[in-house]
């Protein structure tokens, strides 16, 4: 496999990557820094790719315990290989998240975190590319990747989901019952416009409120002006210094 090493927070990582096919971008950055992780706690990533969100995760806050599950074996391969070059220790399996490894199902998560494939499997046309046809598009369904992450997410833990803002019913409906204190952070590409994604975060066993934040808006003005980065201050400091997510609830 031909493979590209790209700079993530501003050179804080670098991962190396498939030149064709599903490569990182910014969305498993945001869902990243979104988690309020602490020193300390133990993090499973469920569809890990290579491993961009939790290594991103993992720089922001120091001394958590990695577990990336990822269906792809050369996609696990370069996972754990970033790990290594990064300096970060962390458990890479080679597994589908509806065939857990045994000693995965039988521990819980302080965080779990996921970056499901946004399309529904038959959704558009399908890529040559097999990596990236299956990173986009997913046979198990949306629901189902959500009750795993609940299963493994431990008592008073956090399950964090980054999707496309019109599937936000398939992650909240099976959550009912059992998950509280639900944020939904919409993001729009510039103020105004419709939110094209949604991060969810909800803590297990919990009775606190549904909360709807504010829409982050990505860029600044109004339309796109001029080729280049364009984006909020707050933004750049998310992708480039490893910031926080500015979330308004």
């Amino acid at each position: 496999m031909e493979t590209t090493t790209d700079a993530f927070l501003g050179g804080r990582i670098d991962l190396c990557q498939p030149a064709k096919g599903y490569r990182a971008g910014a969305d498993p950055v945001f869902l990243a820094a979104s988690v309020p992780a602490t020193s300390g706690q133990t993090v499973l990533d469920l569809g890990c790719g290579v491993g961009a969100a939790m290594f991103c995760l993992a720089a922001r806050v120091p001394h958590v315990s990695l577990t990336g599950i990822e269906v792809q074996d050369d996609y696990a391969t370069l996972a754990q290989k970033n790990a290594q070059n990064n300096g970060f220790t962390a458990d890479i399996r080679t597994a589908d998240i509806v065939n857990l490894p045994a000693d995965v199902r039988n521990q819980t998560y302080d965080h779990v975190i996921a970056n499901p494939p946004y399309f529904k499997s038959g959704h558009g046309a399908a890529s040559e590319n097999t990596g990236k046809n299956t990173a986009f598009r997913a046979d198990v369904p949306l629901s189902k990747w959500v009750e795993v992450g609940m299963k493994r997410t431990a008592p008073k833990g956090q399950l964090s989901i980054i999707q496309r803002m019109e599937r936000l019913p398939e992650i909240l409906a099976p959550q009912v019952g059992s998950m509280g204190d639900i944020h939904v952070i919409p993001i729009t590409a510039r103020a105004g416009r419709r939110p094209h994604l949604v991060i969810v975060r909800s803590r297990k066993n919990s009775k606190g409120d549904f909360i709807m934040c504010s829409p982050v808006a990505l860029h600044d003005g109004d339309v796109h002006q001029k080729d280049g980065d364009s984006y909020r201050d707050e933004i750049k400091s998310v992708l480039r210094d490893g910031a926080a997510f500015p979330i308004c609830c």
